[in-house]
């Protein structure tokens, strides 16, 4: 990459940096709910966050930091600027940083969780903010990670080519398979991989089709659905444990 295509991908990065204060309201709030659900009612269930360090990586305006707060972690929220953690504050009394999930400021081994929810997409290098949220957690810790399957990537190009979505930002999607296998090859053992959302938020009439279409999520309907799931745990170096998972 020469340095005006860095420029430029680092300008795309800060997208939703530009309007922070307008974030919350635009944001669709029933694919937002359902993703606070699918981490703290699913995936993190049967954690006990009490005074776990957990790492909320791209944390947008702090809702996820919000919660694992409230189940008490000790919460350190990283985005890309000021203003998505200004946001953050209002919410959370999180340890608050200014970063990225392509290069997160800590050492290896430094969080207990890390949460990485419709982040990696937003970023010049998914496949890099994967093996970055893997190198920050401790063995034995959990990742819970979303994004979009690639296999929809061509509904948001007809939109944008249609003008129906405005958007400047990143959407470097990633397929279904390989989001797994990086998972994998950054030492951890994923757990649980499933989909969510079968069908877009075309109305809210549809909400309640598309939650109970969700429950086939884990079977073979999954790799077809527009967002994916993944919990994964950190490996000691030297685990013998068969990679894989649901």
């Amino acid at each position: 990459m020469n340095p005006g295509q860095a420029t430029a991908g680092r300008e795309r990065e800060l997208f939703y940096e530009r309007f922070a204060d307008q974030f919350d309201a635009r944001m669709n709030r029933y694919e937002v709910s359902k993703r606070l659900r699918l981490v703290f009612e699913e995936a993190l269930r049967d954690e006990d966050l009490a005074g776990r360090e957990l790492l909320d990586a791209g944390c947008g305006t702090g809702l996820f930091s919000q919660v694992a707060e409230e189940r008490g972690a000790i919460v350190t929220s990283v985005d890309v600027g000021e203003s998505l953690l200004a946001e953050v504050a209002k919410k959370s009394h999180s340890r608050r940083i200014v970063g990225s999930v392509m290069d997160l400021p800590f050492p290896d081994r430094s969080f207990d969780v890390v949460i990485c929810t419709e982040v990696i997409e937003h970023t010049v290098d998914p496949r890099r903010g994967v093996t970055e949220v893997a190198r920050v957690l401790r063995p034995g810790g959990t990742l819970v990670l979303t994004t979009p399957n690639h296999r929809w990537h061509f509904a948001i190009r007809l939109a944008n080519a249609l003008k129906l979505r405005p958007y400047g930002g990143l959407e470097n999607w990633v397929r279904w398979k390989e989001l797994r296998l990086w998972l994998e090859q950054s030492g951890l053992y994923v757990a649980r991989y499933r989909g969510f959302n079968a069908l877009p938020f075309v109305h809210p009439v549809m909400y309640p089709l598309v939650d109970r279409l969700d429950r086939f999520g884990g079977g073979r309907l999954g790799r077809s659905m527009i967002n994916i799931l993944a919990v994964a745990h950190k490996l000691p170096v030297d685990s013998g444990h068969a990679l894989g998972g649901e």
